[in-house]
């Protein structure tokens, strides 16, 4: 994928991203303080915003860095430096690409999950959204080179993680601190990512359409 056909294909997905703000600000509320419907949906509208402003000649490495600093600076939350962190860490990592393969992909997703890692000094089991964010990735390696089917299987896997790790106790961040009532709620920023990774997969499948042609789920406006 060249530059504009990332932008248009993460403008769509922030978009959509951002529609699950009441959700992910509902979930949170049972762990933590509630605002990471905020923190996401003002990042998904300043990333947007800093899409539109590039130059069709910027690199992956310049759009990840614009996304990265939306999330850093749209809301000051944890989630957004660590959100920022990752994208910053990830887009040094495509310096000199020009352009976004499945090996890109993969880089930059193994190198934001280490870099999640290392600054929220948590690991997988944590019940963190390493733990979609990881499976994530392995999927991704696994999966052949069309991007339909790998979204499709980053999904999966994702979701199936978060499934697996409802019922266990937070270690980290503020849902630690509410021990064993964080059990049976699922964790809030991987679902987060999930909901990242649904949009994208939505996005991928109205851009692939036949002009005209209208899938489920997607809306009209």
């Amino acid at each position: 994928m060249n530059t504009t056909e990332l932008v248009s294909l993460l403008d769509g997905t922030f978009e959509r991203l951002s529609k699950y703000k009441e959700e992910l600000c509902e979930l949170e509320s049972a762990t933590g303080d509630g605002d990471l419907g905020i923190t996401i949906a003002a990042g998904a509208r300043a990333a947007r915003a800093g899409l539109a402003g590039l130059d069709e000649r910027a690199t992956p490495a310049e759009l990840l860095r614009t996304v990265g600093d939306a999330f850093a600076n749209a809301n000051p939350s944890t989630m957004g430096a660590l959100l920022g962190g990752a994208l910053r860490a990830a887009a040094r990592t495509l310096d000199g690409e020009w352009s976004m393969g499945r090996a890109q992909a993969l880089l930059l997703a193994r190198t934001a999950a280490e870099s999640i890692a290392t600054k929220g000094k948590c690991a997988v089991g944590d019940k963190t959204i390493l733990d979609a964010l990881v499976p994530s990735v392995d999927a991704l390696r696994d999966a052949g080179d069309d991007p339909a089917t790998a979204l499709t299987e980053m999904v999966r896997a994702a979701r199936d993680a978060i499934e697996r790790t409802t019922s266990a106790v937070p270690r980290k961040g503020r849902a630690a601190w509410v021990g064993q009532r964080g059990v049976g709620h699922p964790d809030p920023g991987a679902t987060a990512y999930l909901r990242l990774l649904e949009s994208m997969a939505e996005e991928w499948r109205r851009a692939a359409a036949p002009p005209g042609a209208h899938r489920k789920g997607d809306s009209d406006d």
